[in-house]
């Protein structure tokens, strides 16, 4: 039995707004043979915006049942049914959340019939409901109230069996074939085109801008993975309806997947990828020698242009390094910028001389480096022939990319010369400590110039 369903509602996704008219008509395959429509009132405000699409306003639903008086007749009627709507995750999200509001928990089946009228008549310009009808010259009346869309949809539907519908349902409603949860834009061949192995995937929007990336061990399992939950809320809802296509980039590794990600989350700042927007690293460790030949050490924003020592998200995390250095190598506050009280000109007579001074400030720079390692990542590439390698310089990430099988690895300098440069942040770093922590086996040790 098909349950045929449309609804009007006070907004667009059901966490935080009403329904204001259902229709449902049961149909076996052959005939209608139920039919139930009623007006609801959304105990909400209706929009003005609504009001003049539907005509559905306040006044008409004062007196009209609540969701929940006729909760139990609509349960009846869609359960253990296949649900039926055009563009059914919006209905079925919305009337799911309100029966389980209700005490009622559906799990019908859903067949949407813009996904079903693509595959019996492809080709067509438009799948709306409006523009499907008139180019099958289908008769619809009451166009965007409850009733009339449903019974448009019930002419569709007929519509669609008298023109070998029936193997494609049969297909679209086994469990396996991903019809019923998919976002209306995306067909299960873009599915299917994924790899199965590590990688990062791209949702884009109708007009091509990416507006989500991520990363998986399995990019097919993970993307379908996106669409088996209908959440009733604004910013999933929105996330759906939003993705039209999905592109994909083959990773050798799940650390270079983790890393692209990152990176790409970075340079593309997508829309719906909430985590991992921090600000890029704003402060820096640098050296410079004053007008008296003194090596000075300071904590400062960070400079595009200008070489540093070391990078830090937080101030705070770069002043305590800097105060223990100071403290360990009998370092001067104010030559540190720790103590920022200005310079007089009994103060520099007070300090030891500059020669002396400047190599305890080398002596302190050396046993950072020491602390801040310089290596190589390598593992397997996609192909045979070659291998992923990584780069961690002074502490930092570099870069990374693919290189011959055969390639010796022994310093950072030739190898800079050979890996693409990506920005270092502290997902990144934390995730490649993390991995040669549990395979020290496929770190290098470089040195930094091959001498």
């Amino acid at each position: 039995m098909y349950a045929i369903v449309d609804i009007e509602t006070t907004g667009g996704y059901a966490s935080a707004h009403g329904i204001t008219e259902i229709a449902i008509f049961l149909h076996d395959g052959k005939k209608l043979v139920k039919h139930f429509e009623s007006l609801i009132n959304p105990q909400q405000n209706i929009p003005r915006y609504i009001t003049a699409l539907t005509g559905i306003d306040n006044a008409m639903v004062a007196t009209a049942p609540a969701f929940e008086e006729i909760a139990s007749i609509i349960f009846d009627l869609l359960n253990e049914n296949v649900f039926i709507a055009h563009n059914v995750n919006f209905d079925y999200s919305f009337i799911k959340h309100h029966l389980k509001a209700a005490g009622f928990e559906l799990t019908a089946k859903k067949l949407c019939t813009v996904r079903l009228g693509r595959k019996v008549f492809p080709g067509l310009p438009s799948y709306s409901l409006g523009n499907l009808c008139r180019s099958l010259e289908l008769p619809i009346e009451n166009r965007h109230r409850a009733g009339g869309d449903a019974k448009a949809t019930v002419k569709l539907f007929e519509h669609y069996l008298a023109n070998g519908a029936d193997l494609h349902i049969d297909q679209m409603l086994k469990k396996s074939s991903g019809e019923q949860w998919l976002p209306l834009s995306l067909t299960k061949a873009d599915v299917l085109q994924l790899p199965s192995g590590p990688g990062v995937y791209y949702f884009h929007d109708i007009k091509g801008k990416i507006i989500y990336v991520g990363k998986a061990i399995n990019v097919k399992k993970r993307v379908s993975g996106h669409f088996t939950h209908n959440d009733p809320d604004r910013k999933r809802q929105n996330f759906l309806r939003t993705i039209c296509k999905v592109t994909c980039k083959e990773c050798a590794t799940e650390l270079e997947a983790i890393v692209l990600e990152s990176s790409e989350i970075k340079r593309l700042w997508p829309k719906y990828n909430y985590s991992q927007k921090q600000p890029a690293q704003k402060f820096a460790l640098y050296m410079f020698e004053d007008n008296r030949g003194y090596l000075r050490l300071a904590i400062d924003k960070k400079k595009k242009n200008l070489p540093q020592l070391y990078s830090f998200n937080l101030l705070h995390e770069g002043l305590v390094m800097l105060k223990n250095m100071v403290e360990e190598f009998h370092l001067n506050e104010k030559l540190c910028f720790i103590d920022k009280t200005p310079f007089v000109t009994n103060d520099y007579d007070s300090l030891e001389p500059p020669l002396t001074y400047n190599e305890k400030v080398k002596t302190a720079i050396m046993a950072l480096e020491k602390q801040l390692p310089t290596f190589a990542v390598v593992d397997s590439g996609i192909k045979k022939e070659e291998m992923l390698c990584l780069l961690i310089e002074r502490g930092s990430f570099w870069g990374m990319g693919y290189l011959p099988a055969s390639t010796q690895v022994t310093c950072s300098a030739d190898l800079k010369n050979m890996l693409v440069p990506y920005a270092d942040n502290d997902t990144i770093r934390n995730s490649i400590y993390s991995f040669v922590g549990q395979y020290p086996d496929k770190r290098i040790s470089l040195s930094l110039t091959g001498i």
